[in-house]
């Protein structure tokens, strides 16, 4: 079993900012990602990883009218586990409302985007990773380009959806661009257990992060401790501060 790598307050907001893979990593355009007459498949592991990790290229899709697919694997109910605040059949609602606010406050236009929640259970996705990856294949059609949490990221659902993904994209006839997420808490400059080589930055205007931000904080339940288990957010102001930087980081594939 691999070592729970989401542990602590992880690695400071400061750290990643002078960071050197960062200043010296190469750019890319939405373009030079996702090429014009493409449609784009965004594949979130919970709700709230599609504004986290995927806000600004939402946005700038939208910006072009590209057509868009978004899939929610699971629906995010294992977030608050003994709560009674936050009863697992009101999470399940509470979070896909959250996920409809946050896309509306990025101005996405719902008649370019279609949204499917898989309803695969949270935490449990490794346990069904052949049935995520059938799932996905049905719902893409060659030459999409999709975009998943990476395989590596070190949440195992963000894991298994980046493993199940590519399988489907494969089998598809898909391109494939992973994206970490909770690997900004646990890793360090230069750290070799990320593949920085394939690293692409997508820099994001001001406006545009401002818009980021504004999404992030509809995500009520996982911002607010709870105050039936005494646990403190989900989202600290830490890790939502080191995913709202003015720019986002595609792993390109081998």
């Amino acid at each position: 079993m691999k070592p729970n790598l989401i542990v602590g307050a992880g690695t400071a907001l400061q750290h990643w900012q002078d960071a050197q893979c960062l200043a010296h990593m190469p750019q890319t355009t939405l373009t030079q990602l996702v090429p014009e007459g493409a449609r784009a498949v965004v594949i979130a592991p919970h709700p709230d990883d599609e504004v986290l990790g995927f806000a600004g290229l939402l946005q700038q899709l939208n910006a072009a009218r590209y057509p868009l697919l978004l899939i929610s694997i699971t629906d995010g109910t294992a977030s608050h586990p003994g709560s009674t605040f936050w009863p697992v059949e009101q999470l399940a609602e509470q979070r896909a409302q959250e996920s409809k606010e946050a896309l509306r406050r990025l101005g996405i236009a719902r008649e370019h985007m279609s949204w499917l929640r898989a309803g695969f259970e949270d935490s449990h996705v490794a346990d069904r990773e052949h049935a995520v990856a059938a799932f996905v294949e049905r719902h893409l059609q060659p030459g999409d380009v999709v975009f998943a949490t990476w395989r590596e990221d070190g949440h195992s659902d963000h894991d298994a959806v980046g493993r199940a993904v590519g399988h489907a994209a494969i089998a598809a006839g898909a391109t494939l661009y992973e994206v970490p997420i909770w690997t900004w808490h646990w890793a360090h400059d230069q750290d070799p257990r990320v593949p920085w080589h394939r690293a692409r930055k997508l820099n994001l205007s001001p406006d545009a992060v401002a818009r980021k931000r504004h999404a992030a904080q509809a995500f009520t339940s996982q911002l607010q401790a709870d105050p039936s288990t005494g646990q403190g957010p989900v989202l600290s102001p830490l890790v939502l501060e080191r995913l709202l930087q003015p720019f986002e980081v595609f792993l390109v594939p081998e």
